[in-house]
């Protein structure tokens, strides 16, 4: 059921890009702005190490909307870090639609873009109160390596080779 009570299966889940400077990717990266700094005390969480939104547009970069029939519920982009690397930035789900299964669908659809876009890696960061996303990309794989960029407020620098980058 959705948050509303109507059904809502999964299954109908649906990704697609988005600018993230207009909505409605921007509403989500705004309601992930005001959560990080409630969970973190802080207004420049996501300022250091700086993000602008147009890194996460092509073609160095994307960012994804999730779908569902009661809206759009989650997104999440990546970034260009080198010419094989890119970084996960950004990822949000909707509160009432935490715990469903849309983080690692979102992860996934990531993980896809990123292939699509030539990327052999992906690496991420995330923060000591944000246990719930170290276990999210343990699960998909990601293995912990040493701090990759100067987040103060991560704990937890991870990266993951890309299925493509195998073959």
């Amino acid at each position: 059921m959705g948050p509303g009570g109507e059904r809502c299966e999964l299954d109908d889940l649906a990704f697609e890009p988005a600018d993230p400077r207009r909505p409605p990717a921007a509403g989500l990266l705004e309601a992930m702005t005001a959560e990080l700094n409630a969970v973190y005390g802080t207004v420049d969480r996501l300022q250091r190490p700086a993000l602008d939104p147009g890194e996460l547009t092509p073609p160095g970069g994307a960012y994804l909307v999730a779908n569902l029939s009661a809206g759009v519920v989650a997104g999440g982009g990546l970034r260009r870090l080198d010419e094989t690397t890119a970084e996960i930035k950004r990822m949000y789900v909707e509160p009432a639609w935490r715990g469903r299964g849309v983080a690692g669908a979102l992860l996934r659809a990531l993980e896809e873009e990123g292939c699509r876009l030539g990327f052999e890696v992906l690496r991420l960061d995330t923060g000591p109160r944000q246990p719930h996303a170290k276990r999210l990309y343990l699960a998909a794989g990601y293995r912990e390596i040493a701090a990759y960029n100067d987040n103060p407020y991560a704990d937890f620098w991870a990266e993951k080779v890309l299925a493509a980058a195998l073959h």
